[in-house]
């Protein structure tokens, strides 16, 4: 006898292997993955209306849409931009693939540097010009005020022929397993060609899984040697102890910590902000790292993206205060942000989900591939090692690209 439809049990939603999503990305899908799992989102069946103010409330109102209309378990997926009234690129896709974590594996194909030929690189501003502007920034901390900024610089690299976005997803996500790797369509009304962001953040905002709220915030950075030889350890162990003592970086990540934790415990209970930054590991950097975690009341819950948007952006790619920050970010950055150091990630009906900031990332088009990088300045600050560091930072992506060495 074939029971009715309506009394069949619900199956299970469908796992999928996270190599093969990461295969079978193309450009006007949505990636993403992290230590939690992958996902591959395809076409749009609906997008979340852009305007001023926060996304929050569009989103849960297309969630709502999209489950009336009959979508299985929506979600709504993309990209906001640093500023207040910033582009931004969300959709409810049609189609969700999920999977586990992806894991570590060599690169499967050779950096993309040997295959296209004949780079121009441009420097935005020239490195000068960014020694120049922390000095300015230095000269305003000192008046009084402003407490930390952070002063990003811009890489516009420009190839011989189009940049294979699904390579360099695939190069970045492989060589940064703890990473959140993600690419997402943020192709505008008026772009010429589709522009995709793509990246290997190592800065989770903030995920809320049920109650439970955690964020993990880094600042205080230095550059990690590369290689393995023992004198390549020793010089990391120095520096990792170098960081944990730094009068300087200290105080720049205990600015984020504290802002990050005020604004949480807005929302959260047992909310724990340790009382010491632990150092973590990218292939490229070492960085101050607080991970704070809380847990939301009973009753009506915040969504991961409302929560997102309480803490965007937090003073490790903004600054102290955040007004005057951003009115020095404004005065001394040649080129607009953009989607750097905004927000990438997903979240569902039920509030669930993850939000990065969007670093160590690049938008692609075509043949020209955009990168920038950013560091923290406060008291104490000096121009050619605030300049080194955002050098280090740029180095994800060169390496992914083929342009440096791994």
């Amino acid at each position: 006898m074939t029971t009715p439809a309506l009394e069949r049990p619900p199956r299970p939603a469908p796992r999928h292997r996270a190599s093969d999503l990461l295969a079978a990305y193309l450009p006007g899908s949505f990636f993403y993955s992290s230590t939690r799992g992958a996902l591959l989102a395809d076409g749009v069946h609906a997008t979340v209306p852009t305007g001023s103010g926060p996304r929050a409330t569009a989103v849960a109102e297309a969630l709502e849409a999209a489950r009336a209309a009959g979508v299985r378990d929506p979600l709504v997926v993309g990209a906001l931009g640093f500023g207040p009234d910033a582009e931004s690129s969300l959709v409810v896709p049609a189609v969700v693939r999920r999977a586990d974590p992806l894991g570590a594996a060599p690169p499967a194909e050779p950096g993309l540097a040997e295959s296209l030929q004949g780079w121009a690189v441009r420097q935005r501003p020239a490195p000068e010009e960014y020694e120049a502007g922390v000095r300015r920034a230095l000269a305003l901390i000192d008046d009084g005020g402003l407490r930390k900024v952070v002063l990003a610089r811009c890489l516009e690299l420009t190839a011989g022929q189009e940049v294979p976005v699904p390579a360099l997803l695939r190069r970045l996500a492989r060589a940064n397993p703890t990473a959140h790797a993600f690419a997402v369509d943020v192709t505008a009304p008026g772009d010429p060609a589709t522009r995709t962001l793509v990246g290997a953040s190592p800065e989770l905002l903030v995920s809320r899984r049920g109650s439970e709220v955690v964020a993990n915030p880094l600042a205080g950075s230095l550059p990690r040697v590369p290689g393995t030889s023992a004198e390549a350890e020793a010089e990391n162990r120095r520096r990792v102890a170098a960081l944990r003592a730094s009068d300087k970086d200290r105080r720049e990540h205990a600015l984020v910590a504290a802002q990050v934790g005020e604004v949480l415990g807005r929302f959260c209970t047992d909310l724990h902000v340790p009382a010491e930054p632990e150092v973590i590991g990218t292939p490229t950097m070492w960085h101050l790292s607080s991970r704070i975690t809380g847990r939301l009341p009973d009753g009506p819950a915040v969504s991961s993206l409302a929560l997102a948007e309480a803490l965007h952006p937090t003073p490790a790619v903004c600054g102290v205060p955040v007004p005057e920050a951003r009115a020095v970010i404004a005065d001394l950055e040649p080129v607009d942000r953009g989607y750097f150091t905004g927000l990438v990630g997903w979240t569902g009906p039920d509030g669930d989900g993850e939000w990065v900031v969007t670093i160590r990332s690049a938008e692609v088009s075509e043949r020209t591939v955009r990168l920038f990088a950013g560091a923290g300045i406060v008291e104490g600050s000096q121009p050619e090692a605030e300049l080194a560091e955002t050098s280090a930072k740029f180095r994800t992506l060169l390496r992914a690209i083929g342009m440096e060495d791994e």
